[in-house]
């Protein structure tokens, strides 16, 4: 709890130095709340009376916190430059990132329904303004408009869900209602299915998957760049290991019902995102479409709850990593054009470009030795034993993905004489380079 408390109080910190125009205060401000809140949290060095620690972390999810920080901090390093474009309001932008990561550790240690929607909401509205923050571009208008309306609509079925299992059980903490569901399952009434339904419905939504990942593509391609970084990477990070927790501490007695659907969900997601991304044109929309198979390999750790969150963090350091380095090549190379075409040479005549673009989009492929390989490994092997036609397709549907990632590839080290050599400033360096150890060294976090 400490720690969204330093970060909340660094966010408005933020917003102050914003109106004084200190922008480099800013983001000293921003990076050393993050990691302040990071320490605090990890050593335990709590000054909260005991009764406001009303979420826990352990050491499952204290992991999760870390590498929410971290790509969090990573993307405001990242983002400096767009953030001096609009020196008026950058403020205003750190401080809603710090507000939207409050609330997504919220959702990393919750114990009961009601800290998961509050924390759930706080995460979300900062990405409504953040979605539409450039206020000359339709698409970004767009872009806000959709997420907002939609997400209200998720919202909606969200309470109703919830509401529909209080009334069914009668309390609102996780481990009872997980307890109810294990002892009392040939008892529990159609409500508390149909409440389950909704839940369901409303974390897909959350988190991008089919059948409501149509909002994916266009709200991505419409965000400016440095806030779909975070949207596809911490947020994805964030819902999906809510998820995670949710059904697997909430549900279990009827794992039957629900597995069967996010199969069916898993199954048409990941060839829904890889066979859209073939014919792409422009990098945001990949990368959007790419988003919603890896969230659905992702997933299936959600059907293999029993066996523990590591292969869900060696994925996502593995995905989250990647997706910051790219979409910080993409900032250097095109941040307005956004076209595929325009990478063409660019890791050629940039050779630190060049080496990270290379790791990054070998790691999301799945490439070895790569972070993203062991990820999608470990994965697929928990899944294995009891769904093993769907590792089947996962594979199969890999291979697609391999095929995309190395078509890029070939294309960023082309020998293109018109391909320009790009001035990296240190903070997009640094981000470059922790990416680039992470995605190599990410998976030794199992053994430290």
């Amino acid at each position: 709890m400490e720690a969204i408390v330093i970060i909340f109080i660094s966010a408005l910190i933020s917003l102050f130095l914003g109106i004084m125009k200190k922008p480099v205060l800013v983001m000293i401000v921003s990076i050393t709340g993050l990691a302040l809140g990071a320490v605090i949290q990890n050593y335990e060095w709590y000054f909260l009376n005991e009764k406001y620690h009303v979420l826990t972390f352990n050491e499952d999810n204290i992991h999760f916190l870390n590498l929410a920080i971290a790509l969090t901090a990573l993307i405001i390093l990242s983002g400096y430059k767009h953030f001096m474009e609009e020196s008026a309001t950058i403020g205003d932008f750190s401080a809603l990132m710090l507000f939207s990561l409050s609330g997504g550790l919220c959702l990393l240690g919750f114990k009961d329904i009601f800290m998961f929607f509050l924390g759930l909401e706080i995460l979300s509205i900062p990405l409504y303004v953040l979605a539409g923050s450039k206020k000359k571009s339709a698409s970004s208008s767009e872009a806000s408009l959709k997420y907002f309306y939609l997400g209200s609509f998720a919202t909606a079925l969200l309470l109703f869900g919830i509401a529909l299992v209080y009334g069914t059980v009668g309390t609102f903490n996780v481990e009872k209602i997980g307890f109810i569901s294990i002892l009392f399952t040939e008892q529990l009434p159609s409500m508390f299915f149909v409440g389950v339904l909704f839940i369901l419905a409303a974390m897909l939504f959350k988190v991008g998957a089919f059948p409501f990942h149509f909002w994916v593509a266009d709200v991505y391609q419409g965000a400016p760049n440095v806030f779909m970084t975070y949207m596809s990477s911490v947020v994805k990070l964030i819902g999906i290991y809510a998820f995670y927790r949710l059904f697997g501490m909430m549900f279990p007695g009827i794992e039957p019902f629900w597995s069967t659907l996010l199969v069916i969900v898993i199954f048409v997601s990941m060839f829904i995102g890889n066979l859209s991304a073939l014919n792409q044109g422009t990098f945001k929309r990949l990368m959007a479409f790419s988003s919603v198979t890896n969230g659905a390999y992702a997933l299936m750790t959600v059907l293999t709850f029993k066996n523990g969150a590591d292969a869900l963090l060696v994925y996502m350091i593995g995905y989250g990593f990647s997706v910051v380095a790219l979409m910080t090549i993409n900032a250097l190379a095109n941040d307005e054009e956004d076209k595929l075409s325009t990478l063409s040479g660019v890791g050629y005549k940039n050779p630190l470009i060049g080496i990270v673009g290379i790791v990054a989009l070998f790691s999301v492929a799945g490439i070895p030795p790569m972070t993203g390989f062991f990820g999608k490994t470990m994965v697929f092997y928990q899944a294995f034993d009891e769904h093993m036609w769907l590792v089947l397709f996962a594979l199969a549907n890999s291979a697609i993905g391999v095929y995309i990632y190395l078509k890029i590839t070939m294309n960023l080290l082309k020998k293109d004489e018109n391909a320009v050599v790009i001035s990296i400033s240190w903070n997009q360096q640094l981000v470059l380079v922790a990416s680039l150890v992470a995605l190599l060294l990410g998976w030794t976090i199992l053994y430290i």
